[in-house]
Protein backbone atom coordinates (compact mmCIF):
# COMPACT_ATOMS: atom_id res chain seq x y z
CA UNK A 1 0.00 0.00 0.00
CA UNK A 2 1.33 3.70 -1.01
CA UNK A 3 1.87 5.33 1.70
CA UNK A 4 3.70 8.56 0.19
CA UNK A 5 4.77 10.18 -2.47
CA UNK A 6 8.62 8.67 -1.74
CA UNK A 7 9.39 5.63 -0.42
CA UNK A 8 11.98 7.77 1.26
CA UNK A 9 9.71 10.55 2.74
CA UNK A 10 8.85 8.59 6.00
CA UNK A 11 9.86 10.77 8.93
CA UNK A 12 7.83 13.96 8.64
CA UNK A 13 4.10 14.43 9.66
CA UNK A 14 1.34 13.59 7.06
CA UNK A 15 -0.02 16.88 5.86
CA UNK A 16 -3.94 16.16 5.98
CA UNK A 17 -6.01 16.85 3.45
CA UNK A 18 -7.24 20.18 1.17
CA UNK A 19 -10.56 21.28 0.28
CA UNK A 20 -11.80 23.56 -2.40
CA UNK A 21 -15.29 24.43 -3.30
CA UNK A 22 -16.58 27.15 -6.03
CA UNK A 23 -20.40 28.63 -7.07
CA UNK A 24 -21.16 30.58 -9.70
CA UNK A 25 -18.67 31.06 -12.72
CA UNK A 26 -17.85 29.29 -15.91
CA UNK A 27 -15.36 26.80 -16.03
CA UNK A 28 -15.74 26.19 -12.54
CA UNK A 29 -13.52 22.99 -12.88
CA UNK A 30 -11.29 24.74 -14.06
CA UNK A 31 -10.88 27.09 -11.21
CA UNK A 32 -11.23 23.99 -9.08
CA UNK A 33 -8.14 22.53 -10.29
CA UNK A 34 -5.86 25.66 -10.00
CA UNK A 35 -7.05 25.78 -6.26
CA UNK A 36 -6.16 21.92 -6.02
CA UNK A 37 -2.99 22.80 -7.38
CA UNK A 38 -1.93 25.18 -4.91
CA UNK A 39 -3.16 23.12 -2.06
CA UNK A 40 -1.32 20.09 -3.42
CA UNK A 41 0.28 20.19 -0.22
CA UNK A 42 -1.87 19.31 1.76
CA UNK A 43 -2.48 15.47 -0.38
CA UNK A 44 -1.04 13.69 -2.48
CA UNK A 45 -2.19 10.68 -2.58
CA UNK A 46 -5.42 11.08 -4.82
CA UNK A 47 -7.45 14.21 -6.08
CA UNK A 48 -10.88 14.60 -7.45
CA UNK A 49 -13.37 16.97 -8.88
CA UNK A 50 -17.15 17.29 -8.89
CA UNK A 51 -19.45 19.58 -10.93
CA UNK A 52 -22.65 20.26 -11.29
CA UNK A 53 -24.16 21.40 -14.63
CA UNK A 54 -28.12 23.24 -14.39
CA UNK A 55 -27.75 23.52 -18.23
CA UNK A 56 -28.30 19.58 -18.37
CA UNK A 57 -28.81 18.71 -14.44
CA UNK A 58 -26.46 16.58 -14.17
CA UNK A 59 -23.09 16.13 -11.85
CA UNK A 60 -19.80 15.15 -13.54
CA UNK A 61 -17.50 13.18 -11.29
CA UNK A 62 -13.24 13.03 -12.24
CA UNK A 63 -11.09 11.11 -9.34
CA UNK A 64 -8.13 9.14 -9.00
CA UNK A 65 -4.95 8.41 -7.41
CA UNK A 66 -1.99 10.86 -7.98
CA UNK A 67 -1.12 14.26 -8.29
CA UNK A 68 -3.45 17.34 -9.42
CA UNK A 69 -1.24 17.68 -12.22
CA UNK A 70 -1.68 14.33 -13.36
CA UNK A 71 -5.00 13.52 -13.10
CA UNK A 72 -6.24 16.66 -14.44
CA UNK A 73 -3.37 17.24 -16.96
CA UNK A 74 -5.64 15.78 -19.95
CA UNK A 75 -7.64 18.66 -21.40
CA UNK A 76 -10.40 15.83 -22.34
CA UNK A 77 -11.28 15.29 -18.67
CA UNK A 78 -11.19 18.71 -17.68
CA UNK A 79 -13.48 19.57 -20.81
CA UNK A 80 -16.41 16.82 -19.42
CA UNK A 81 -16.37 18.57 -16.15
CA UNK A 82 -18.62 20.92 -17.35
CA UNK A 83 -21.32 23.29 -14.99
CA UNK A 84 -20.95 26.51 -13.09
CA UNK A 85 -20.14 25.25 -9.45
CA UNK A 86 -17.46 22.57 -7.86
CA UNK A 87 -15.74 20.99 -5.27
CA UNK A 88 -12.57 19.39 -4.94
CA UNK A 89 -10.42 17.62 -2.56
CA UNK A 90 -6.60 16.44 -2.59
CA UNK A 91 -6.27 13.51 -0.29
CA UNK A 92 -3.81 11.98 2.22
CA UNK A 93 -5.39 9.10 3.51
CA UNK A 94 -5.63 9.12 7.94
CA UNK A 95 -8.73 7.44 7.79
CA UNK A 96 -9.22 4.19 4.85
CA UNK A 97 -6.55 2.67 2.64
CA UNK A 98 -5.15 4.56 -0.19
CA UNK A 99 -7.55 3.37 -3.21
CA UNK A 100 -9.25 5.29 -5.79
CA UNK A 101 -12.58 3.94 -4.28
CA UNK A 102 -11.39 6.05 -1.14
CA UNK A 103 -10.29 8.92 -3.65
CA UNK A 104 -12.83 12.39 -2.43
CA UNK A 105 -15.37 13.91 -3.37
CA UNK A 106 -18.05 11.11 -2.20
CA UNK A 107 -20.81 11.47 -4.16
CA UNK A 108 -24.50 9.68 -3.33
CA UNK A 109 -27.82 10.15 -4.72
CA UNK A 110 -30.16 10.96 -1.63
CA UNK A 111 -33.86 11.37 -1.39
CA UNK A 112 -33.78 15.11 -2.46
CA UNK A 113 -31.14 14.68 -4.97
CA UNK A 114 -27.22 14.52 -5.16
CA UNK A 115 -24.86 15.47 -2.76
CA UNK A 116 -20.63 15.65 -3.41
CA UNK A 117 -18.53 15.87 -0.15
CA UNK A 118 -15.15 16.50 0.70
CA UNK A 119 -13.43 16.65 3.73
CA UNK A 120 -10.44 17.38 5.92
CA UNK A 121 -10.06 16.27 9.33
CA UNK A 122 -10.84 12.81 11.12
CA UNK A 123 -14.02 12.12 12.59
CA UNK A 124 -13.12 10.33 16.15
CA UNK A 125 -16.53 8.31 16.24
CA UNK A 126 -16.92 7.39 13.24
CA UNK A 127 -16.64 3.67 14.13
CA UNK A 128 -19.07 3.79 16.29
CA UNK A 129 -21.49 5.37 14.06
CA UNK A 130 -20.47 3.39 11.27
CA UNK A 131 -20.71 0.28 12.89
CA UNK A 132 -24.51 0.77 14.11
CA UNK A 133 -25.17 2.47 10.43
CA UNK A 134 -24.16 -1.04 8.90
CA UNK A 135 -26.79 -2.75 11.44
CA UNK A 136 -29.58 -0.44 10.48
CA UNK A 137 -28.76 -1.67 6.69
CA UNK A 138 -26.42 0.69 5.46
CA UNK A 139 -24.20 -0.16 2.70
CA UNK A 140 -20.67 1.03 2.53
CA UNK A 141 -18.68 1.49 -0.56
CA UNK A 142 -15.34 3.38 0.76
CA UNK A 143 -13.24 2.60 4.30
CA UNK A 144 -12.95 6.23 4.88
CA UNK A 145 -14.91 8.49 7.75
CA UNK A 146 -16.47 10.65 5.13
CA UNK A 147 -18.80 7.96 4.22
CA UNK A 148 -20.43 8.35 7.27
CA UNK A 149 -21.89 11.84 6.99
CA UNK A 150 -23.28 10.40 3.66
CA UNK A 151 -25.52 7.40 5.27
CA UNK A 152 -25.96 9.61 8.20
CA UNK A 153 -27.40 12.17 5.75
CA UNK A 154 -29.83 9.81 3.78
CA UNK A 155 -31.18 8.73 7.42
CA UNK A 156 -31.36 12.10 8.73
CA UNK A 157 -35.06 14.29 7.61
CA UNK A 158 -35.86 17.55 6.20
CA UNK A 159 -33.85 19.73 3.67
CA UNK A 160 -30.27 19.78 2.85
CA UNK A 161 -29.08 21.89 5.64
CA UNK A 162 -31.19 20.58 8.01
CA UNK A 163 -30.13 17.19 7.29
CA UNK A 164 -26.79 18.34 7.56
CA UNK A 165 -27.03 19.71 10.78
CA UNK A 166 -28.88 17.09 12.31
CA UNK A 167 -26.05 14.80 10.86
CA UNK A 168 -22.81 17.43 12.34
CA UNK A 169 -24.75 16.93 16.11
CA UNK A 170 -24.17 13.42 15.52
CA UNK A 171 -20.74 13.19 14.53
CA UNK A 172 -18.04 14.35 16.64
CA UNK A 173 -13.82 14.96 15.54
CA UNK A 174 -12.24 17.77 13.71
CA UNK A 175 -13.21 19.10 9.91
CA UNK A 176 -13.47 21.71 7.46
CA UNK A 177 -16.04 20.39 4.36
CA UNK A 178 -17.42 21.51 1.43
CA UNK A 179 -20.52 20.33 0.11
CA UNK A 180 -22.37 20.65 -3.35
CA UNK A 181 -25.83 20.25 -4.41
CA UNK A 182 -28.08 20.95 -7.46
CA UNK A 183 -28.57 24.50 -5.93
CA UNK A 184 -26.39 24.86 -3.28
CA UNK A 185 -22.52 25.17 -2.08
CA UNK A 186 -21.89 24.50 1.25
CA UNK A 187 -19.04 24.77 3.86
CA UNK A 188 -18.29 23.78 7.11
CA UNK A 189 -16.00 24.52 10.38
CA UNK A 190 -16.07 21.96 13.53
CA UNK A 191 -17.29 24.09 16.32
CA UNK A 192 -13.39 23.83 17.79
CA UNK A 193 -12.09 25.42 14.28
CA UNK A 194 -9.39 22.79 14.31
CA UNK A 195 -8.76 22.08 10.54
CA UNK A 196 -8.88 25.81 8.57
CA UNK A 197 -11.51 27.20 5.64
CA UNK A 198 -11.07 30.19 4.17
CA UNK A 199 -13.90 32.27 2.18
CA UNK A 200 -12.72 33.99 -0.70
CA UNK A 201 -14.54 35.95 -3.78
CA UNK A 202 -13.66 36.31 -7.83
CA UNK A 203 -16.22 38.72 -9.17
CA UNK A 204 -19.57 36.91 -8.39
CA UNK A 205 -18.27 33.99 -7.62
CA UNK A 206 -17.75 32.48 -4.16
CA UNK A 207 -15.06 30.24 -3.21
CA UNK A 208 -14.15 27.78 0.10
CA UNK A 209 -10.53 26.62 0.43
CA UNK A 210 -8.75 24.95 2.69
CA UNK A 211 -6.19 27.84 2.76
CA UNK A 212 -4.96 31.61 1.09
CA UNK A 213 -3.47 30.25 -1.42
CA UNK A 214 -6.40 28.11 -2.91
CA UNK A 215 -7.76 31.91 -3.70
CA UNK A 216 -4.06 33.58 -4.83
CA UNK A 217 -3.82 31.14 -7.48
CA UNK A 218 -7.06 32.06 -9.13
CA UNK A 219 -6.70 36.16 -8.62
CA UNK A 220 -9.69 35.46 -6.10
CA UNK A 221 -9.64 38.12 -2.78
CA UNK A 222 -10.04 36.79 0.56
CA UNK A 223 -13.36 37.82 2.36
CA UNK A 224 -12.60 36.23 5.30
CA UNK A 225 -11.69 33.01 7.17
CA UNK A 226 -14.81 30.79 8.14
CA UNK A 227 -15.59 30.80 11.99
CA UNK A 228 -15.34 27.61 14.18
CA UNK A 229 -18.88 25.92 14.25
CA UNK A 230 -19.62 27.92 11.47
CA UNK A 231 -21.88 26.53 8.30
CA UNK A 232 -21.79 29.21 5.42
CA UNK A 233 -24.62 28.00 2.51
CA UNK A 234 -24.14 29.78 -1.16
CA UNK A 235 -27.00 29.68 -3.56
CA UNK A 236 -28.67 31.48 -6.33
CA UNK A 237 -29.66 34.28 -3.65
CA UNK A 238 -26.21 35.08 -2.18
CA UNK A 239 -24.43 33.98 0.84
CA UNK A 240 -26.16 32.68 4.48
CA UNK A 241 -23.98 32.31 7.51
CA UNK A 242 -25.39 29.95 10.32
CA UNK A 243 -24.30 28.84 13.85
CA UNK A 244 -26.03 25.68 14.50
CA UNK A 245 -23.57 24.21 16.89
CA UNK A 246 -22.91 24.82 20.60
CA UNK A 247 -20.25 27.59 20.86
CA UNK A 248 -16.73 25.77 22.39
CA UNK A 249 -13.40 26.81 22.81
CA UNK A 250 -11.51 27.72 19.42
CA UNK A 251 -8.35 24.93 19.37
CA UNK A 252 -6.87 25.23 15.68
CA UNK A 253 -3.98 23.12 15.22
CA UNK A 254 -1.07 24.79 15.83
CA UNK A 255 1.17 22.78 13.69
CA UNK A 256 -0.58 24.29 10.73
CA UNK A 257 1.82 26.98 11.50
CA UNK A 258 4.90 25.08 12.26
CA UNK A 259 4.92 22.62 8.98
CA UNK A 260 1.60 21.84 7.16
CA UNK A 261 0.05 25.66 5.86
CA UNK A 262 2.08 26.60 3.17
CA UNK A 263 4.61 29.65 4.18
CA UNK A 264 2.59 32.17 1.97
CA UNK A 265 -0.60 30.84 3.52
CA UNK A 266 -2.55 33.61 5.74
CA UNK A 267 -3.74 31.84 8.16
CA UNK A 268 -6.53 32.85 11.14
CA UNK A 269 -4.97 36.35 9.92
CA UNK A 270 -1.36 35.14 10.31
CA UNK A 271 1.04 34.62 8.20
CA UNK A 272 2.69 31.56 8.01
CA UNK A 273 6.15 32.73 7.01
CA UNK A 274 5.99 35.72 9.67
CA UNK A 275 5.29 33.21 12.10
CA UNK A 276 8.15 30.66 11.52
CA UNK A 277 9.86 33.26 11.55
CA UNK A 278 9.11 34.46 14.97
CA UNK A 279 9.29 30.80 16.20
CA UNK A 280 13.15 30.51 14.77
CA UNK A 281 13.82 33.72 16.95
CA UNK A 282 12.05 32.77 19.85
CA UNK A 283 13.86 29.18 19.52
CA UNK A 284 17.19 31.32 19.25
CA UNK A 285 16.56 33.09 22.78
CA UNK A 286 15.71 30.04 24.40
CA UNK A 287 18.52 27.83 23.04
CA UNK A 288 21.59 29.87 22.26
CA UNK A 289 24.75 28.48 20.15
CA UNK A 290 28.06 29.74 19.69
CA UNK A 291 28.31 28.28 15.70
CA UNK A 292 29.64 29.62 12.69
CA UNK A 293 26.44 29.35 10.30
CA UNK A 294 22.68 28.14 11.15
CA UNK A 295 21.40 26.05 8.19
CA UNK A 296 17.92 25.02 7.37
CA UNK A 297 16.96 21.56 6.84
CA UNK A 298 14.97 22.37 3.78
CA UNK A 299 12.26 22.71 2.68
CA UNK A 300 10.07 23.35 5.98
CA UNK A 301 12.97 24.31 7.96
CA UNK A 302 14.00 27.44 6.18
CA UNK A 303 11.85 30.31 7.75
CA UNK A 304 12.58 29.15 11.03
CA UNK A 305 16.29 28.65 10.38
CA UNK A 306 15.88 32.88 9.09
CA UNK A 307 14.36 33.66 12.02
CA UNK A 308 17.15 31.78 14.34
CA UNK A 309 19.90 33.36 12.38
CA UNK A 310 17.92 37.05 12.22
CA UNK A 311 18.18 36.84 16.20
CA UNK A 312 21.57 35.35 17.11
CA UNK A 313 23.64 37.41 14.51
CA UNK A 314 24.41 34.06 12.54
CA UNK A 315 24.97 34.00 8.71
CA UNK A 316 22.46 32.00 6.87
CA UNK A 317 23.10 29.89 4.66
CA UNK A 318 21.72 26.74 2.57
CA UNK A 319 24.13 24.23 3.55
CA UNK A 320 21.80 21.75 2.23
CA UNK A 321 20.35 21.67 -1.06
CA UNK A 322 17.25 20.12 -1.43
CA UNK A 323 16.22 17.52 -4.27
CA UNK A 324 12.58 18.31 -5.78
CA UNK A 325 12.34 16.44 -8.55
CA UNK A 326 11.99 13.08 -6.80
CA UNK A 327 8.86 11.59 -6.89
CA UNK A 328 8.07 8.06 -6.65
CA UNK A 329 11.88 6.64 -7.15
CA UNK A 330 12.22 3.98 -9.89
CA UNK A 331 14.67 1.83 -7.61
CA UNK A 332 13.02 -0.28 -5.49
CA UNK A 333 13.71 0.84 -1.50
CA UNK A 334 15.64 -2.44 -0.45
CA UNK A 335 16.76 -1.78 3.28
CA UNK A 336 19.97 -1.48 1.19
CA UNK A 337 19.33 1.57 -0.91
CA UNK A 338 17.05 2.97 1.24
CA UNK A 339 19.71 3.93 3.30
CA UNK A 340 20.97 6.38 0.43
CA UNK A 341 17.45 7.52 0.23
CA UNK A 342 17.94 10.48 2.28
CA UNK A 343 20.53 11.73 -0.73
CA UNK A 344 17.99 11.78 -2.97
CA UNK A 345 16.22 14.32 -1.30
CA UNK A 346 19.06 16.06 0.22
CA UNK A 347 22.91 16.82 -0.60
CA UNK A 348 25.30 18.75 1.36
CA UNK A 349 26.42 21.96 0.43
CA UNK A 350 30.25 21.87 1.12
CA UNK A 351 31.14 24.96 0.36
CA UNK A 352 29.32 26.44 3.21
CA UNK A 353 29.96 23.48 5.58
CA UNK A 354 33.35 22.49 6.19
CA UNK A 355 35.58 23.53 8.59
CA UNK A 356 32.45 25.03 10.16
CA UNK A 357 30.44 24.49 13.45
CA UNK A 358 26.82 24.22 12.30
CA UNK A 359 23.45 24.55 13.93
CA UNK A 360 20.76 22.39 11.50
CA UNK A 361 17.04 23.90 12.03
CA UNK A 362 14.35 21.91 11.33
CA UNK A 363 10.54 21.58 12.45
CA UNK A 364 9.77 18.91 13.79
CA UNK A 365 11.77 15.35 14.66
CA UNK A 366 9.43 11.90 14.33
CA UNK A 367 10.78 8.99 14.20
CA UNK A 368 14.18 10.56 13.85
CA UNK A 369 15.64 8.70 11.12
CA UNK A 370 16.11 11.28 8.44
CA UNK A 371 17.82 13.63 11.09
CA UNK A 372 20.54 10.98 11.61
CA UNK A 373 21.11 10.64 8.16
CA UNK A 374 21.11 14.45 7.72
CA UNK A 375 23.60 14.78 10.68
CA UNK A 376 25.98 12.00 9.09
CA UNK A 377 25.97 13.98 5.85
CA UNK A 378 27.21 17.28 6.81
CA UNK A 379 29.57 15.51 9.31
CA UNK A 380 31.07 13.50 5.92
CA UNK A 381 30.37 17.37 4.36
CA UNK A 382 33.62 18.35 7.05
CA UNK A 383 31.37 20.44 9.77
CA UNK A 384 33.79 20.46 12.86
CA UNK A 385 30.39 20.54 15.15
CA UNK A 386 26.80 19.85 14.17
CA UNK A 387 24.08 20.98 16.54
CA UNK A 388 20.23 20.75 16.24
CA UNK A 389 17.73 23.51 16.94
CA UNK A 390 14.09 21.78 16.87
CA UNK A 391 11.21 24.65 15.92
CA UNK A 392 8.65 23.00 17.83
CA UNK A 393 8.26 21.03 21.56
CA UNK A 394 8.76 17.43 21.15
CA UNK A 395 6.05 15.53 19.47
CA UNK A 396 4.91 12.78 21.75
CA UNK A 397 1.58 11.84 21.13
CA UNK A 398 -0.46 10.82 17.91
CA UNK A 399 -2.74 13.19 16.21
CA UNK A 400 -6.56 12.23 15.81
CA UNK A 401 -7.82 14.61 14.00
CA UNK A 402 -7.00 14.50 10.50
CA UNK A 403 -3.38 14.23 10.71
CA UNK A 404 -1.76 10.56 9.85
CA UNK A 405 0.98 10.04 12.55
CA UNK A 406 2.88 7.10 13.80
CA UNK A 407 1.49 5.35 16.60
CA UNK A 408 2.91 6.70 19.69
CA UNK A 409 5.49 3.87 19.83
CA UNK A 410 7.20 4.91 16.94
CA UNK A 411 7.54 8.55 17.91
CA UNK A 412 11.34 9.38 18.85
CA UNK A 413 10.65 11.44 21.90
CA UNK A 414 7.41 9.47 23.59
CA UNK A 415 9.94 6.97 23.87
CA UNK A 416 13.73 9.02 24.87
CA UNK A 417 14.89 11.66 26.63
CA UNK A 418 16.31 14.58 24.74
CA UNK A 419 20.07 13.15 25.70
CA UNK A 420 18.93 10.18 24.39
CA UNK A 421 17.32 11.65 21.59
CA UNK A 422 21.08 13.36 21.05
CA UNK A 423 22.91 9.96 20.92
CA UNK A 424 20.71 8.33 18.89
CA UNK A 425 20.44 10.94 15.69
CA UNK A 426 24.40 11.74 16.69
CA UNK A 427 24.63 15.56 16.69
CA UNK A 428 26.55 17.64 19.57
CA UNK A 429 23.42 18.95 21.28
CA UNK A 430 19.82 18.74 20.68
CA UNK A 431 17.12 21.62 21.93
CA UNK A 432 13.85 21.65 21.37
CA UNK A 433 11.56 24.94 21.13
CA UNK A 434 9.47 25.30 24.73
CA UNK A 435 6.30 25.21 24.66
CA UNK A 436 5.39 28.41 26.40
CA UNK A 437 7.85 29.72 23.76
CA UNK A 438 6.00 28.24 20.38
CA UNK A 439 2.73 30.36 22.06
CA UNK A 440 4.75 33.21 22.68
CA UNK A 441 5.44 32.98 18.85
CA UNK A 442 2.15 33.08 18.16
CA UNK A 443 1.62 36.36 19.76
CA UNK A 444 0.34 34.83 23.50
CA UNK A 445 1.97 35.60 26.92
CA UNK A 446 2.51 31.78 27.03
CA UNK A 447 0.82 28.33 27.27
CA UNK A 448 -2.36 28.55 29.44
CA UNK A 449 -2.67 25.34 31.26
CA UNK A 450 -5.99 25.67 32.22
CA UNK A 451 -7.33 26.66 28.12
CA UNK A 452 -4.61 26.25 26.20
CA UNK A 453 -5.35 28.86 22.78
CA UNK A 454 -4.69 26.23 20.35
CA UNK A 455 -5.01 22.29 19.24
CA UNK A 456 -1.40 21.51 20.68
CA UNK A 457 -2.55 17.86 21.76
CA UNK A 458 0.75 16.02 19.61
CA UNK A 459 2.91 17.62 22.35
CA UNK A 460 0.92 17.63 25.07
CA UNK A 461 -1.50 14.70 24.86
CA UNK A 462 -4.06 16.99 25.88
CA UNK A 463 -6.92 16.14 23.48
CA UNK A 464 -9.93 18.82 23.33
CA UNK A 465 -12.25 16.25 21.42
CA UNK A 466 -13.28 12.83 22.71
CA UNK A 467 -11.34 10.04 21.12
CA UNK A 468 -14.34 7.73 21.45
CA UNK A 469 -13.72 5.17 18.67
CA UNK A 470 -9.70 4.83 20.05
CA UNK A 471 -11.36 4.82 23.86
CA UNK A 472 -13.67 1.50 22.84
CA UNK A 473 -11.51 -0.24 20.62
CA UNK A 474 -7.44 1.32 21.61
CA UNK A 475 -5.74 -1.19 19.75
CA UNK A 476 -8.12 -2.35 16.97
CA UNK A 477 -7.40 -2.71 13.38
CA UNK A 478 -8.31 0.76 11.38
CA UNK A 479 -8.69 -1.08 8.55
CA UNK A 480 -12.94 -0.99 7.79
CA UNK A 481 -13.52 -2.97 4.97
CA UNK A 482 -11.80 -6.53 3.40
CA UNK A 483 -11.73 -5.47 -0.01
CA UNK A 484 -8.42 -4.73 -1.68
CA UNK A 485 -7.96 -2.89 -4.83
CA UNK A 486 -6.19 -4.65 -7.56
CA UNK A 487 -5.24 -1.48 -9.34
Amino acid sequence: MMRSTNPFDDDKLREECAIFGIYGTSDAAAHAALGLHALQHRGQEGTGIVTYSDQDDQFYAHRDNGHVGDVFGDQNVMEKLVGRSAIGHNRYSTSGDTMRRNVQPLFGDLEFGGLAIAHNGNLTNAILLRQELVRKGSIFQSTTDTEVIVHLMATNSGSVVQRLISTLRQVEGAYSLVCLTRKKLVGVRDPMGVRPLVLGKLGGAYILASETVGLDIIGADKVRDVSPGEMIVIDEEGLHSHFPFAASEPKFCIFEYIYFSRPDSIVEGRSVYEARKRIGAELARENPIDVDVVVPIPDSGVPSAIGYSEESKTPFEFGIIRNHYVGRTFIEPTDEIRNLGVRLKHNANRAHLEGKRVVLVDDSIVRGTTSRKIVEMVRAAGATEVHMRIASPPTTHSCFYGVDTPERSKLLAAQHSIEEMRHLIGCDSLDFLTMDGLYRAMGEAGRNNEAPQFCDACFSGEYPIRLRDYESTPNAQRQLSLLRDAS
